[in-house]
């Protein structure tokens, strides 16, 4: 599990990010690089990291599940993902 703070500071950038993306549109269409550049830097999406949505973890992370691969793996034993089962022969 990640730490809270870490986990708050996400949430954080991914609010900034979606406030703030309109207005980076258009500074960036206008080419008005000074007042871009006057903007918080946690408003650019590239600061942004993927997380696991359960435990905040950032690496092995899937994106079609949202969630780390030892979650995943998890919940694909206990049957809690549809249409998923684990093989075996």
């Amino acid at each position: 599990m990640a730490k809270l703070s870490v986990i708050a500071r996400q949430t954080k950038r991914e609010k900034l990010v979606a406030t703030h993306a309109a207005k980076r549109k258009a500074l960036k269409e206008a080419g008005n690089y000074l007042a871009l550049d006057k903007l918080s830097r946690n408003a650019s999406p590239v600061r942004l990291k993927n997380r696991c949505k359960l435990t905040g973890r950032p690496r092995g992370y899937m994106g079609k599940f949202g969630v780390c691969r030892n979650v995943f793996r998890e919940m694909a034993s206990q049957g809690k993902i549809p249409g998923l089962t684990k093989s075996s022969w």
